[in-house]
């Protein structure tokens, strides 16, 4: 699983207390970019902020977008995770990757030459597929870290006139989702309670499970490729840690916009159904990539999901983009509407944890 974090200053008498694990409280998080992250250079044509995916600077005849992410909870097929992950957040914004820099840490004492060469190569494997190059970063073996993290930055181009950003979502806009929820979520977990799970399941649904990295996959390059190729595209988010849930918020304030979501439309594959039901999670919490949040002029959702659908890959209209100041909703039964959902802690995490018993 892949998280953001933000070590800062906190107010007196407020930073006691200790942040669950995942990622930094969205409130504080809005605290230290609004005190420290203030773009004074004009060539930050988008810089950080709530939902925005990556940043794009402005290098004379075309943008250079770049993004970050680290990979803190897989340990299977890390470095290929790494590549995939950054590699989303650049597809939202309709941007093709080009240049991968990592940041390999692994522990002391348990760190082997082969282990060091199987990163590398799951890095390199990831990278003749998607045509990037790996061009820098630094590795170490620390006592900082009790499992390998990778930490990924991921660069790409893009002309002025194609960039696409999550604060582009308009009123009446259809909310489309790709796949389904929660792939990632069900990935990680057939890898890291592997021996708990078949305990309870068949090797066959296990083997199900740890193939959804690649079916039907956490990578949304292809998805944004597609609807993007349709047209009418004006806004696209990767719900990541925290699940669908956390992305719709982070879409919400991103654009300044309301969301409603139908529960009925969301699609909830088999797997993550069952694992979800049994394990006691709710699956718009949990981490989701490899669905694809797009926001389309409706006269084009069709279109988009036709193409989607024709190209081996699910999409459902899930809702439409509102106003902003009917907040963030979903409908229930067909009939009772009330605010999505928020999860303090995403819920895979959550069931990640050692003190959580099933």
């Amino acid at each position: 699983m892949h998280s953001t974090s933000l070590t800062a200053a906190v107010p007196p008498g407020r930073g006691s207390c200790s942040l669950p694990v995942g990622k930094v409280p969205v409130t504080l998080l809005r605290s230290m970019l609004a005190r420290y992250a203030r773009n004074r250079d004009p060539r930050v044509v988008v810089g950080a902020g709530i939902g925005l995916d990556a940043a794009a600077l402005d290098v004379g005849g075309e943008y250079v977008i770049v993004k970050t992410d680290p990979i803190t909870f897989v340990t299977e097929e890390i470095g290929a995770y790494a590549l995939a992950i950054n590699a989303n957040d650049l597809a939202t914004m309709g941007v093709l990757p080009c240049w991968f820099l990592a940041t390999i840490l692994l522990p002391a004492g348990t760190t082997t030459r082969a282990g060091v060469s199987r990163i590398f190569s799951q890095i390199g494997r990831a990278c003749r597929r998607l045509k990037i190059s790996l061009c820098g970063g630094h590795t170490e073996v620390t006592a900082a870290v009790t499992r390998p993290v990778v930490v990924g930055c991921l660069l790409g181009q893009c002309p002025k006139n194609r960039l696409i950003t999550t604060a582009g979502a308009r009123m009446g806009d259809a909310l489309l989702l790709t796949k389904g929820i929660p792939i990632e979520a069900v990935s990680i977990l057939a890898r890291e309670k592997s021996e708990e799970l078949r305990q309870r399941y068949s090797a066959r649904f296990v083997a199900r499970c740890r193939r959804y990295f690649t079916d039907p996959g956490v990578s949304i390059v292809r998805d944004a490729a597609i609807a993007l190729a349709v047209g009418g595209v004006h806004a696209m988010h990767d719900p990541t840690e925290g699940g669908l849930s956390a992305a719709l918020y982070e879409l919400a304030e991103a654009a300044q916009v309301g969301v409603q979501v139908d529960e009925r439309a969301i699609p909830i594959l088999p797997e993550g159904r069952r694992l979800c039901d049994d394990l006691g999670m709710n699956p718009l919490g949990a981490i989701a990539s490899g669905a694809l949040i797009i926001c389309a002029d409706p006269s084009r959702a069709q279109a988009i999901l036709r193409r989607l659908t024709r190209s081996g890959i699910a999409a459902a209209r899930i809702g439409t983009i509102v106003p902003a100041r009917k907040g963030v909703t979903i409908v229930t039964d067909g009939r009772r509407v009330g605010p999505v959902p928020r999860f303090p802690v995403d819920e895979m995490a959550r069931v990640l944890n050692p003190s959580f018993k099933p």
